[in-house]
């Protein structure tokens, strides 16, 4: 073990180095979370043995040194940081509370202390000079005695003024406001939205992005990632014709001199004050525009803080009271797949246990293959993972610099873990999926919904909670299932009456006469909506040449391409599929082959797309009318659309009509059709 000597030489290196990445290169090694976990060991280590306290460490300084590139500030009023409350609880605001009742020698019986509660931004802190009102310079707060001149890129940030209002508020001969530049996550999703299309690589978070941004060379570079600004306080002030008593009133007047002050802020009595503060920002901290990572608490009277004043680097009369980190560090142990209800296989990262977000993770989602393979992830890496409120944990990012050569790439499998059918991911889709179909387990809930439904074989009653009941209960595992259950079966369900079960029993009973085309559509073949479980049914005329038919074979069906195609080939080509069909077949289907579009009638040859709500019948009544007079029915528009049936409340589908120039018509249009 080594000593405590070595522990706090390691330690003083350690932070140096994650302090010159954060600051100086804007690329962080480690999250926030692990930087400070690792400060307050350097800091109780120091306290205990003062005689290992040097003039370098990192406990006595505030950021880092700035680049050499940018020309350095030395701010006349030092960017000191303040303390950090790490108790995440309403504890963390008695404290502070109780430390500022102390210092100030005020009794138990003693008026509650009025602080100033703001929000503690996730960006980057900066230092804008005004003089006679003008906007002179900007700096970073660096190392807190000389930041970096970034002037020619806080120029481009449009909400920060380059001349202060003069007409609600006199203007200061000299003033430093300080504040906080920031993405909002609307404008980072955006640009990383841009990156994408370009084939460029995407951000990791708004506040690096916003930090790389201010400190770039080239101003065009940061006028391209758009930026915001808060003002939370002030450096330098000279000349001013006003007084301010409090920090309320302070902020109060930034805004009246049109610098942007953030709403949520608040005037706040005692402790209790504080702590409703801090529970009222929790719960809309996920419902911000911006990332933050605490409240900050000033003692609101200027004069009381004159009086609190200083303790090393750290004012007595603030504290910054954080929440739960969003993001920590934590080991990729493994990686594996699981297998979604519509048979989407989604790698899962598993985790070494980490406290994040305010809960315990151990897995986190990976998305997809083209995901973990952006980042770059493998199983072994030390990964930055992160949780927002009730958002499903993801990992950030790998720690590349931890690596030591024994991690291991992941290989995606090419056989569903759950049920061992093919794995098959689509040309142009992200998503592989199991071909499984009806007979794997992850995918038998919304197998035999889809099944029941009015559009497939029409089975009423059986909907989502009956079907919960079904599988978990190993009654029903396929389809097949369906028409073997019985009274007795039925009625020991919960919530299940006699009169329900023989009501169900009978709507089974009558499902077993379906046209083909509805029962082509009930197996759940991917990319196999109703119109082209039509063109198929009729193409085919029974379900075993439906089965048989090769790729050449589909791509002779109208409207059906090498996507669908491929789609029929790998479900058919599983031999569960196949049998759970020939099951339902020995069950007693009888699959109605529906007459043949001969390609005679008015409408014969015309392709019409249905879309909103028609006055007098329904959609599948309009469907069947335009079909009975030789017309064709598509459930999407594209130019070889000859009409867009449109009701009230159509959607998109009349848009991209308009788009194509396609005739749209209405109800009395299509009759007027039909009788010409």
């Amino acid at each position: 073990m080594p000593s405590t000597a070595e522990r706090a030489a390691w330690l003083r290196a350690e932070l140096t180095r994650y302090a010159e990445a954060y600051y100086t290169h804007d690329a962080p090694l480690v999250p926030d979370a692990e930087y400070d976990r690792l400060f307050r060991e350097l800091q109780a280590i120091e306290n205990e043995h003062p005689e290992l306290l040097t003039l370098d460490s990192p406990t006595q300084r505030v950021g880092a040194a700035p680049l050499k590139s940018l020309a350095p500030v030395r701010h006349r009023v030092p960017m000191l940081s303040i303390q950090t409350e790490t108790d995440t609880t309403e504890g963390g605001a008695i404290a502070f509370d109780n430390r500022v009742r102390r210092k100030l020698e005020l009794s138990a019986d003693a008026p509650a202390i009025e602080y100033a509660a703001e929000l503690k931004f996730d960006g980057l802190a900066i230092n804008l000079r005004y003089e006679q009102g003008v906007l002179v310079q900007a700096a970073t707060r660096g190392d807190g005695e000389v930041g970096e001149d970034v002037t020619h890129n806080v120029r481009t940030i449009r909400g920060i003024p380059l001349r202060l209002n003069a007409r609600s508020m006199p203007v200061p001969g000299v003033i430093e406001v300080r504040g906080e530049i920031y993405m909002r996550r609307d404008d980072f999703e955006r640009l990383n939205e841009r990156q994408r299309e370009r084939g460029e690589k995407t951000f990791i978070n708004p506040r690096n992005t916003a930090a790389g941004a201010i400190r770039q060379l080239d101003p065009a570079m940061s006028a391209s990632r758009p930026m915001s600004f808060f003002a939370y306080g002030l450096g330098e002030v000279a000349d001013w014709n006003f007084a301010p008593t409090t920090h309320a009133a302070l902020l109060d007047a930034l805004s009246k001199l049109g610098l942007p002050v953030s709403e949520d802020r608040c005037v706040a009595k005692g402790a209790e004050g504080l702590v409703e503060f801090h529970k009222q920002i929790a719960a809309r901290r996920d419902a911000l525009p911006f990332d933050i990572d605490g409240v900050v608490y000033k003692v609101n009277s200027l004069a009381l803080q004159r009086e609190l004043g200083f303790r090393n680097r750290e004012p007595n009369w603030a504290v910054a009271h954080k929440y739960p980190a969003q993001e920590e560090l934590t080991e990729l142990l493994g990686i594996e797949v699981q297998v979604g209800r519509t048979g989407a296989i989604t790698p899962v990262a598993r985790l070494k246990p980490v406290f994040v977000g305010g809960v315990t993770v151990t897995n986190a989602t990976l998305h997809n293959e083209d995901e973990l393979r952006r980042k770059d992830l493998r199983i072994g890496d030390w990964v930055i993972v992160r949780r927002a409120g009730d958002v499903i944990p993801e990992v950030v990012t790998a720690v590349a610099e931890r690596r030591t050569g024994a991690e291991r790439e992941f290989v995606m499998p090419t056989t569903c873990p759950v049920c061992g059918s093919h794995i098959a991911r689509g040309e142009d889709e992200a998503i592989a999926r199991c071909t499984g179909g009806l007979f794997c387990p992850a995918q038998r809930k919304q197998a035999l919904l889809h099944f029941a439904q009015r559009r497939a074989m029409d089975i009423e009653g059986l909907g989502d909670k009956l079907v919960e009941q079904l599988v978990d209960g190993g009654v029903v595992k396929t389809p097949a299932d369906i028409y073997k259950l019985g009274l007795l079966a039925l009625s020991n369900l919960d919530r299940m009456a006699d009169k329900s079960a023989k009501n169900l029993l009978e709507a089974i009973e009558h499902s077993k006469t379906a046209p083909l085309a509805r029962f082509i559509f009930a197996l759940g073949i991917r990319n196999v909506g109703e119109a082209t479980a039509k063109d198929l049914a009729r193409r085919f005329g029974n379900i075993h040449t439906l089965m048989d038919a090769d790729l050449d074979a589909l791509l002779a069906v109208n409207d059906v391409g090498p996507i669908v195609a491929q789609s029929i080939v790998d479900f058919f080509g599983e031999p569960h599929n196949r049998e759970v069909v020939e099951q339902l077949l020995a069950a007693g289907l009888t699959l109605v082959q529906e007459t043949v579009n001969t390609g005679e009638g008015v409408l014969a040859g015309k392709t019409f797309v249905l879309t909103g709500t028609l006055p007098n019948m329904s959609r599948d009544e309009a469907s069947a009318l335009i079909e009975a007079h030789g017309g064709k029915v598509s459930g999407s528009v594209s130019k070889k659309t000859s009409y867009v049936l449109a009701g009230s409340d159509a959607g998109s589908k009349l848009d991209k009509a308009r788009e194509l120039d396609v005739t749209v018509i209405d109800e009395d249009e299509l009759h007027k059709l039909l009788s010409t």
